[in-house]
């Protein structure tokens, strides 16, 4: 039998490795496509060129009214800030005055961003000319919320005031494939993003099969036809008036491969296509055993998205092997707190009260860690409450799934590496 050698991430390293067996089916990673070559001239002709509007946002402001931009927290990279510029200089050229120009963090329900992190989201030239005019949306603030109506399936939707009550909303953000909302961008900028807690809760509640105790089948990545969570979503942001959205999608280096801008549904219909070309890849078949490293994701939370992709690619019976650092550990007391009811059924029950973002990730977790070789910086005790395996280096977790693999008869397994498994998104075709 012959041996493969490969290298993989791990931080801002590079490991090496060597599989004793096997046939390696491939690496599964995201497509290359270059950067925009004259970037500042291709944001403003896609902002000047509207889909699915006749006019564009510089078009349809008027001088004297207010307008609110949504903007991402910080703990998703966008490029955003290297949109505003043009966005603001062509805003301000329309007859729109600074002062009546604010920027509402959609943090759904995450922390609102350091003065640190604004900087980073905004770019310091805006930063500084409008970081009194900034504002995190907090979910739980009720004088701070506008009851907008609700929708055909039942969630009552409360958005922020600050942006409902502008005369103008433009919404920002990137498009990438969701492991339940479908893709990010578009109307997740508005639901969950300036949403309140309650709200979210009821548009997050729909991950559920409304009768069996499993996740809705309907509810899927790279999926926004059909997926409950996804229209409700929609229907939830539709309740407001958002004027224009502006989405970029980015390629494996984060440098924005296009900009998207117009209609809330039309343009980010079309971001979403880039966007299933650049991250998703199509499978023949499942392996034995998947590779997968998320190097700089920096808790738990975060680094999901890579177990959940990870998953699609390997066998029921196989085994993951997952690089993820995870420095900050689980990722909060919240996630421990679902993690810590133990079972799936538990869990279930638990959303079945009050459906919460990291219940969702829970149950995911718990379903996928079990075949799961962790190589972490978290703590035993953290791997065992996500029901995962212990290792104490790559080499280790290799020895071990083989060994697991040998005990079922296959001496020989079949392996995907996955270097960025946070954003390649594996489709059995």
């Amino acid at each position: 039998m012959s041996t493969i050698e490969f290298n993989i991430p791990y931080g801002s390293e590079q490991v090496q490795a060597v599989l004793p067996a096997g046939t390696l089916l491939g690496t599964l990673d995201v497509t290359d496509t270059p950067g925009l070559s004259d970037r500042k001239q291709a944001i403003l002709e896609a902002i000047q060129n509207p889909i699915g509007l006749g006019k564009n946002i510089f078009q349809i402001v008027s001088p004297g009214e207010t307008v609110a931009i949504v903007v991402p927290d910080s703990f998703r990279t966008t490029r955003i800030e290297q949109v505003l510029p043009v966005l603001i200089d062509g805003l301000i050229e329309a007859g729109i005055s600074e002062r009546d120009i604010s920027f509402v963090y959609a943090t759904g329900t995450h922390r609102g961003p350091t003065p640190t992190e604004e900087k980073k989201i905004l770019g310091g030239d805006i930063y500084e000319r409008f970081k009194n005019q900034t504002f995190a949306h907090d979910p739980r603030d009720e004088s701070k919320l506008v009851y907008v109506g609700t929708t055909s399936r039942g969630t009552k939707v409360h958005l922020n005031k600050r942006v409902h009550e502008a005369d103008r909303i433009i919404a920002t953000g990137a498009v990438v494939l969701h492991y339940f909302g479908g893709y990010g961008g578009g109307r997740k900028s508005i639901v969950p993003g300036v949403a309140s807690i309650t709200s979210i809760a009821s548009n997050h509640s729909m991950n559920l099969h409304p009768t069996e105790d499993e996740i809705d089948p309907a509810v899927r990545i790279g999926g926004l036809e059909g997926n409950p969570v996804a229209e409700d979503m929609l229907e939830a942001a539709q309740l407001s008036h958002v004027d224009y959205i502006v989405n970029t999608v980015l390629n494996r280096n984060s440098d924005i491969a296009a900009v998207f801008a117009g209609e809330l549904e039309a343009a980010h219909l079309e971001a979403t296509k880039l966007a299933y070309e650049q991250f998703a890849t199509d499978i023949t078949e499942q392996a034995d055993i998947v590779i997968a490293a998320s190097p700089s994701t920096q808790n738990f939370v975060q680094t999901h998205k890579a177990l959940f992709n990870a998953y699609q690619a390997v066998k029921p019976d196989g085994r993951i092997i997952l690089l993820a650092p995870c420095p900050e550990g689980l990722g909060g007391d919240q996630f421990a707190k679902w993690l810590k009811l133990g079972s799936r059924e538990a869990i279930i029950a638990g959303l079945r009260k009050e459906s919460e973002i990291n219940g969702q990730t829970a149950l995911s977790t718990i379903q996928k860690a079990p075949i799961t070789y962790m190589v972490t910086e978290m703590t035993d005790d953290e791997v065992l409450m996500m029901r995962g395996r212990s290792t104490e280096s790559l080499e280790d977790a290799i020895a071990k799934a083989f060994k697991d693999l040998a005990g079922d008869g296959r001496r020989s397994p079949t392996v995907y590496l996955m270097p960025s498994a946070a954003y390649t998104v594996p489709f059995l075709r």
